[in-house]
């Protein structure tokens, strides 16, 4: 008896045995098969970006996909030879969608946190901005950090200001904070032109950006020392997050960074508060009057009647009675010469000026046949504003010089930009 219990006893020791090696086999075959993102992402042929629908991260325009955070994101996607897929989110759902899976990174101007960082990881710091307070330009009394004491400061719940709000509050600085749910910075920006709200945060970017659209606010002061924007990826995910640092440095060495930093925030600094508020002026007062010209020369002619308008109010601040030193007269500002050749009889007669200007406009396209948009469509405002001529000089320095005499630089006219997006 006591033979039989011994050998059963050994039996099942090694059933044991044998069953630890076969789980520990199991174990590592599982964790040998399961791939690093990186690795699906090459798979699939895709890599899928989580991020918001704003002015400054993604947003489309005419049906063409925009924004800082998106063009970088496209160049990424180029750069590791796969598609880009785009998933926005709400603001508070970014970080849990990452942990989730449901994206490979996140690209919406997030700022490297200590408390964010404790829950995914953040590839290099892309871009420094600074967290400023943001007012009515009649505010004349928040200039100090402790002038904010007993305000109200509105921002978005979940945001780095809202912390940063919080740090205030412990240093003794009695701040009221107001926090809104998945409310954008622009619109919170908006509510301080319009004097709905007195007082809001935004990244020193972002408030630049937005002065243009709402010359009524004024950006003060600094809330916080220099903080910087980064991309995230899911926590342990070293593989992709080399590849983002990989690709930032390259961007930044061979200049793709700042000619897209150029393109949405280029001069954001220049800031003519005066212009501006007449540029708004005319817009709330003139642009009723001659919109329906703008949009039957635009359809005859085949152009968006926005830019249209654009080019009318770079050229005559909507005054029909307009004359330039130069001689160029009314909406359109069209010279004699001009004026002949498009079939115009009276350049001060609106409608003739822009019917006239819009034809002109429509010839000038024509002849930049062997550029590609939206360079042909540059090339002719240039031509328009500036003669056919010039532009045609402009060229043959650019062919001497071995460089593409139908590329143009491709920054946007935010007065153009302002048009098509209030319009929309």
């Amino acid at each position: 008896m006591k033979y039989l219990k011994t050998r059963e006893n050994k039996n099942r020791k090694w059933e044991y045995i044998l069953l630890a090696m076969l789980f520990l086999t199991l174990t590592l075959f599982t964790s040998c098969g399961k791939k690093n993102a990186l690795e699906r992402i090459k798979e699939s042929d895709q890599i899928i970006m989580l991020t918001r629908n704003n002015g400054h991260c993604f947003y489309t325009y005419r049906n063409q996909p925009m924004g800082f955070e998106y063009d970088l994101a496209k160049a990424f996607s180029k750069y590791l030879g796969v598609d880009l897929h785009v998933v926005t989110t709400h603001w508070e759902e970014l970080l849990p969608s990452i942990e989730g899976g449901e994206g490979d990174f996140v690209a919406a101007s997030l700022t490297i946190m200590p408390s964010r960082a404790e829950q995914v990881d953040f590839s290099d710091p892309y871009l420094a901005i600074q967290q400023k307070v943001v007012l009515n330009q009649r505010n004349r009394g928040i200039k100090t950090l402790e002038d904010l004491g007993g305000k109200t400061v509105h921002v978005r719940k979940g945001t780095s200001y809202e912390e940063r709000l919080k740090e205030l509050q412990a240093e003794g600085i009695k701040i009221k904070i107001k926090t809104y749910d998945d409310t954008p910075t622009e619109e919170l920006i908006e509510m301080v032109a319009e004097k709905e709200i007195e007082v809001t945060i935004a990244d020193s970017n972002i408030a630049l950006l937005n002065r243009r659209y709402h010359p009524e606010v004024k950006i003060g002061f600094a809330i916080e020392e220099p903080q910087s924007l980064g991309w995230v990826v899911k926590k342990g995910e070293k593989e992709l997050l080399e590849k983002v640092n990989a690709f930032f440095k390259k961007i930044k060495a061979n200049g793709t960074f700042d000619r897209l930093y150029d393109k949405y925030y280029g001069n954001v600094e220049v800031f003519d508060y005066l212009d501006l508020k007449k540029y708004h002026r005319r817009i709330d007062t003139r642009l009723d009057t001659y919109k329906p010209l703008f949009k039957k020369a635009a359809k005859k002619y085949g152009f968006d009647w926005r830019l249209i308008a654009a080019v009318a109010y770079q050229e005559s601040h909507f005054d029909p009675r307009a004359v330039s030193t130069m001689g160029a007269e009314g909406l359109m500002q069209i010279t004699e010469a001009t004026a002949e050749e498009v079939g115009v009889r009276d350049r001060m007669d609106p409608d003739q000026s822009v019917m006239g200007g819009t034809k002109y406009l429509r010839k000038l396209y024509s002849r930049f046949k062997k550029a590609k948009d939206p360079d042909r469509l540059l090339l002719s405002l240039a031509s328009y504003n500036v003669g056919r001529g010039h532009v045609l000089d402009a060229q043959k320095i650019a062919r001497r010089k071995k460089m593409d005499p139908n590329s143009s630089e491709k920054r946007r006219c935010w007065r153009l930009e302002w048009f098509w997006r209030q319009s929309a």
